[in-house]
């Protein structure tokens, strides 16, 4: 294995697979640390923890674990795959994560860039931009457990680290890899550890890309390390092989525990065309709705059906102050666990998710250890194999178009 990945959570984690995958390295996600050797043909390896939201002690725990296992299959590079809108708090794990993995690798230029210029994620001047808003005007300033109140990544993860935090400007990123790493130079000698870097284009993060060549440890959402497998390939290291994708032949159905925006409209868009089954909150938490009676429904159902908890952000927010904000995400979590077991136990073979707790919920209760990356179907989502009679994609809350859903059944199996 060459490049070895930690990622914060599952669907953080298959947009990276995707992104690597896309460039030619023969790349398997895992679901949390795992207990065999990966096998020898595996060029990149990707962790997938369910840590964004933990605190941050167990979040460092989780990462140098995962970390000693990808050193164990021989990784000669190192990656942390966080959101590509930095989700966090003040008080938040991006921060010790990176700091504990910098110091276990003894590293001292570690670049931080959650742009996706694919998704509209920029960077620029060290605020991170969401198309042409900034972060703290998109609707993540309303997310219920990481809301994101400021766009200056270097403010915001200043709390965090016990690092300081330098910052490398567009201008430098725009006259390509060797003013990067002159620009890098220059803060770690003004004593600065963690390095926030600009990038506005698929071309930026390229350049980023080759100037991290020699760096042991990166830290960004998916969009930066599209310039690594390149560095590997030119050394003769990675084959450049895609892996071959197969269809299954089984209806689709979809699990949306995400509020964000996107993905709201998403739900409404497929609703128009395809059975919905909306999953009250409060039901859930009294026991009125049980996850039988919406997985009946779901296998019953002709299409591509629904069955979606996404609600508005002040719906969340009643709910939370009503039950707790630990209680109701847990309830919600466990519904759709045992939703997806049912739905497997009823012959179902292909499953979409919508949203991170719901993604890391579904492939945790389904105990799936090892995903192959298929083609891409909307940018940051690829077409993911758990097994012969499984194929899934889990999409972040705020990725995809409109007809995602639509577009992604036709894309994993044959009958849609």
């Amino acid at each position: 294995m060459l490049l070895g990945c930690i990622g914060d959570d599952f669907t953080g984690s298959s947009d990276l697979a995707n992104t690597l995958a896309k460039q030619g390295m023969r790349t398997v996600q895992y679901t949390g640390v795992p207990t065999t050797d990966a096998p020898s043909n595996i060029e990149a390896g990707v962790v997938a923890l369910k840590s964004r939201s933990n605190d941050p002690k167990i979040a460092v725990e989780q990462s140098l674990k995962a970390l000693d296992w990808l050193k164990r299959q021989g990784c000669k590079q190192f990656f942390f795959k966080y959101c590509s809108t930095f989700d966090s708090t003040p008080k938040g794990n991006i921060g010790p994560v990176i700091d504990a993995l910098a110091l276990a690798l003894d590293a001292h230029k570690i670049i931080v860039c959650p742009a996706f210029p694919g998704t509209g994620r920029s960077i620029y001047q060290g605020h991170l931009f969401v198309n042409d808003v900034l972060l703290n005007e998109c609707g993540m300033q309303d997310h219920p457990v990481t809301p994101m109140i400021d766009a200056d990544i270097r403010r915001w993860l200043k709390p965090q680290t016990a690092f300081n935090v330098g910052h490398v400007a567009a201008p430098h990123v725009l006259n390509g890899a060797d003013a990067i790493k002159s620009a890098m130079r220059d803060e770690h000698e003004k004593g600065n550890r963690i390095i926030v870097v600009d990038a506005l284009q698929d071309a930026d993060l390229m350049e980023i890309g080759i100037a991290a060549a020699d760096l042991p440890l990166i830290s960004g959402g998916s969009g930066v390390a599209l310039g690594l497998p390149a560095n590997f390939k030119n050394k003769g290291l990675a084959t450049g092989k895609v892996t071959a994708w197969t269809k299954q032949s089984s209806k689709c159905i979809v699990l949306s525990g995400s509020c964000s925006k996107a993905t709201r409209a998403q739900v409404e868009f497929h609703s128009k065309t395809n059975p919905s089954f909306e999953i009250i909150a409060s039901d859930v938490i009294e026991g009125k709705l049980k996850a039988e009676t919406v997985a009946k429904w779901l296998v019953a159902k002709e299409g591509v059906p629904l069955a979606y908890s996404s609600a508005d952000p002040e719906v969340v927010r009643s709910v939370q102050q009503q039950y707790g904000n630990e209680k109701s995400a847990e309830a919600i979590e466990s519904f759709f666990t045992e939703v997806s077991r049912q739905l497997v136990e009823n012959g179902i073979e292909c499953i979409l998710t919508a949203g991170g707790e719901t993604s890391g919920a579904v492939v945790e209760g389904l105990q799936l250890n090892e995903l192959e990356i298929g083609p891409e179907i909307d940018p940051g989502v690829p077409a993911l194999r758990a097994g012969p009679n499984l194929v899934l994609a889990l999409k972040s809350g705020n990725f995809g178009a409109e007809d995602y859903f639509a577009k992604a059944a036709r894309m994993l199996t044959s009958k849609n």
